[in-house]
């Protein structure tokens, strides 16, 4: 079974493209939420799960905070982010 994952972006974010090319490449459906389609309250909720975490992408696999593109990436390259998807 694979968790669920998903991914906060905004436009025009070469790392947002770079995750979720990662992410496709390994054949993973992900949710992508836009950050400008967010209220202040949901922008709010996502800074307390990402401990004030202010850049993007955002990177959540299951209930699991993974961070931006550089955190997903050394987890590729380490050969754990298979391990995480699994659940």
């Amino acid at each position: 079974m694979t968790v669920s994952v998903k991914v906060y972006t905004t436009p025009i974010c070469p790392y947002c493209t770079n995750a979720k090319q990662l992410l496709a490449s390994k054949g993973v459906t992900y949710e992508e939420i836009g950050m400008h389609d967010m209220s202040g309250d949901e922008r709010r909720a996502l800074m307390q799960k990402t401990n004030n975490y202010r850049t993007v992408p955002q990177i959540f696999v299951g209930d699991t905070f993974v961070g931006g593109f550089d955190e997903l990436n050394h987890l590729n390259q380490q050969g754990k982010l298979d391990e995480l998807l699994a659940g």
